[in-house]
Parts: C-alpha cells; sequence; structure tokens
C-alpha cells in the first residue's frame, strides 16, 4: 500500500487547487508513492469510493499550472460532519475499505476547521486499530479562522478581493455631493478578519471604510447611528464594512430579521442580511439615500485578483502535508510560522490537528480599535504581507483559463 488519496472540503477558495497542486508536485519529486487519486466531494468520495486517478495529471507541467490558478475546488467538496467512530462506525469502516481495495496509505484531506475534526477523527481511529495509514491536514479557509497557523490559504486572495473593491467603491460613492451610506457586507461568521481586510484600501492614500464594524466586538444600534451621523457631518458619502455575523450585546445576528433560522448539518445557523438589517435601521433613522452590498461568493472565487503570496504559499502548505505523510506524520495539520513582518518570511510547519479541530481563532480585541469602529496599526501590520504579488493568468478567448478534472 504506497498510494496517495487527496481530497477537498468545506468552502470554496481561489488558492484551495494551489494546495492540491503542491500536493501533486511532493508525489512527482517522490519515489514513496507509486499512485496518486482523488476523492471526489471531499470525504463523501472516500466513503463511497468515488475516486478520480491523478496520475496523468502530475506529468501533465501545463496542465498543473492551469490548475494553481483556478478558483474553487477541482475535486468538488462537501459539507459532511463526520460523527464519533465509538458512536457511528460505518462510514469508517467504509473509507478503511476504501484504502484498501485502492492500496492506500496517505490521505491528504484540504480543508477548514469541520475538515480538520474529519482528519482528528479519522487518524485517530486508523491508530486505534492498528490501520497503517497516514492522514494529514492541508488548511484552506477565506475566514482565516484556524488555530496554530499564522494565516490560512484563500485567505490572502480574499482580502486583496476585498481591499481593491473596497477601493473601488470608495471612488464610486464620492463622485455625488449628497448624504449617502453605502453598507458593504463581508464574509465572517464568528471571526472578523475579512472584513478587517478592507481597511487594506487604505493602503494607497485612500480613505477607505469610514467605519469597520468586526462580529469580535457585540454591535451597538445607537452607538452605530452616531457613528454614522458623525462622519456624515465630515462628508457627504460614508462607506461601512461589517461582518456578515456582526451580533448585538444579546448574541443575537444583527441579520436575525432578515435569515431563514435553518441550520447545515454542522449545526451552523444560515447567516446573511446584516447589511440589508442595517440599511433599513439607516433610512429609518437617518434622511439619506443608503445601499447595501453583500460581496457573498465573489470574494472567494476572484482568481483574476489573487494574492501571488498566497498563491505560492497554498503551493507549498500542499507539499509540506506531503512530506508530512510520506515521513510517517499523522494527526497533523501544515502550517505556517511567521517569522518576520518587514522583510516578510515565514516558515512552513505540522501542528497537531487536535489542536486546530474546533478551535476558532479570532481577532484579537486590541486589533480593534477601543471605539469598535475600526482595526488598529497592528492589524494593518499583520495584513498588508498577504495581499502582495499579482497573478499571471493565461486567458482563452478574453476570459482566464481555468482547469476542470471531471
Amino acid at each position: 500500500m504506497n498510494n496517495l488519496l487527496v481530497a477537498q472540503s468545506g468552502g470554496p477558495t481561489t488558492a484551495i487547487n494551489a494546495t492540491l497542486v503542491g500536493v501533486l508536485q511532493g508525489v512527482r519529486a517522490s519515489t514513496k508513492v507509486d499512485k496518486v487519486y482523488g476523492a471526489k466531494n471531499g470525504i463523501e468520495g472516500a466513503i463511497y469510493g468515488n475516486l478520480i486517478d491523478l496520475n496523468e495529471l502530475i506529468k501533465d507541467s501545463q496542465g498543473m499550472d492551469t490548475l494553481t490558478y483556478t478558483p474553487s475546488s477541482a475535486l468538488g467538496s462537501c459539507r459532511y460532519k463526520m460523527k464519533d467512530w465509538k458512536v457511528d462506525e460505518e462510514p469508517y469502516k467504509k473509507i478503511i475499505n476504501t484504502f484498501i481495495k485502492y492500496d492506500i496509505k496517505y490521505f491528504i484531506y484540504i480543508g477548514g476547521n469541520d475538515s480538520m475534526d474529519t482528519v482528528d477523527k479519522l487518524s485517530e481511529y486508523c491508530r486505534v486499530n492498528n490501520h497503517d495509514i497516514y492522514v494529514i491536514g492541508g488548511p484552506k479557509t477565506v475566514d482565516n479562522d484556524l488555530n496554530l497557523t499564522d494565516h490560512c490559504p484563500g485567505f490572502g486572495s480574499a482580502a486583496k478581493y476585498i481591499a481593491t473593491t473596497v477601493s473601488e467603491l470608495e471612488r464610486d460613492i464620492n463622485v455625488y455631493d449628497i448624504p449617502a451610506v453605502t453598507i458593504v457586507e463581508i464574509m465572517g461568521r464568528n471571526a472578523g478578519w475579512l472584513t478587517a481586510a478592507s481597511a487594506l484600501a487604505r493602503v494607497n492614500g485612500g480613505s477607505g471604510p469610514d467605519l469597520i464594524y468586526l462580529c469580535e466586538k457585540p454591535f451597538d444600534y445607537d452607538r452605530y447611528i452616531q457613528d454614522v451621523k458623525d462622519k456624515l457631518a465630515q462628508k457627504p458619502g460614508i462607506l461601512v464594512a461589517v461582518s456578515e455575523g456582526i451580533k448585538d450585546s444579546t448574541g443575537a445576528y444583527v441579520s436575525d430579521s432578515m435569515s431563514s433560522g435553518e441550520v447545515d448539518s454542522f449545526g451552523h445557523k444560515y447567516i446573511a442580511g446584516s447589511a440589508r438589517a442595517l440599511e433599513q435601521l439607516t433610512r429609518d433613522k437617518i434622511d439619506c439615500k443608503v445601499r447595501a452590498i453583500e460581496l457573498s461568493l465573489m470574494q472567494r472565487a476572484a482568481a483574476h485578483i489573487a494574492s501571488e503570496t498566497d498563491i505560492q504559499e497554498s503551493v507549498m502548505l500542499g507539499l509540506k502535508a506531503f512530506n508530512c505523510a510520506v515521513e510517517g506524520e499523522t494527526g497533523k495539520m501544515a502550517a505556517i510560522r511567521r517569522l518576520s513582518d518587514d522583510p516578510y518570511r515565514v516558515e512552513f510547519i505540522s501542528v497537531p490537528v487536535s489542536e486546530v479541530a474546533n478551535h476558532e481563532k479570532t481577532v484579537p480585541l486590541d486589533w480593534i480599535t477601543p471605539s469598535g469602529n475600526d482595526v488598529t496599526e497592528e492589524m494593518m501590520t499583520y495584513l498588508r504581507p498577504l495581499i502582495m504579488g499579482e497573478v499571471n493568468l493565461k486567458y482563452e478567448n478574453g476570459i482566464p483559463k481555468q482547469y476542470k478534472l471531471y
């Protein structure tokens, strides 16, 4: 059993395929792996034996290069919650049967917090039941909320898109000399990293967002209205950035009035509509034009404006995950340790996945201003290197060329 299986899970990002390419580069350069397979739709592919032969791809340098800059999950994704194997062992048995059928010794799972939970449970199951299989996690999430890594693949590119979009919106809203409020809703359930990235719109001298509200601090409706009035007294057009997961002092989502109340398979409440809720509140309290904008999926799929730093780090993390597996590590996640801000330097390490799964890294409160409506210079220092570098995409018929595995 010297074959490797790789899968992707959770929400897609601009850089998740770059991590896949890093794994494939490791396979191509190694003599320790005979064949490499991809599981379709995450861990579900391993459970049901829906695998793709990736051996031809590792011989195709042009295909690998195109895949590196292709957004979203080329292998497909899932949001499948693995129960503890002591409670429900059947899915684990099916996964092991797939591993045995395809002579798989190494499994690399690229995903976010819930995916790392799967890595933790599956590696424990293999260890306890004496299965000679090595399970490693490859980090991925635009939310940047994984523990024990300085930042996550996909975050830098999403941050670059947000900073660029907000800087362009700033130019747009300032052409009229009439009072107007534009509210931009940015992804982030419990971690406000992406919303904080809107402040990067200021790096070239622009004013960027006039107000920034992260989900780490309770949202005060009255304070918000006063903040908006104060800014409108200074200039006619203002821009507000808010996390989709902002909550009031009782813990209720600002978006509750706009959302369905339904939950996903992990028990996460579907949230969206914080900007629309604030649009209505602002219109009721302040006599001015108000517009709500939800960036939604665009912020995690904008490969045309990806961060080259993010893409290259994502490749290196895939390679690190591969090396961890073939060197006999299991129950670990590849991670980034920052060595310095300026010059920006990092190293690639492995960390216990048990200390990542079901932990959530949120924005430090001292990186949010005491007023709760902006971020500090410490946040800017952290963010700046992550958006550096521009990708050199190949175009076909006027749009970026993308790679499809199936």
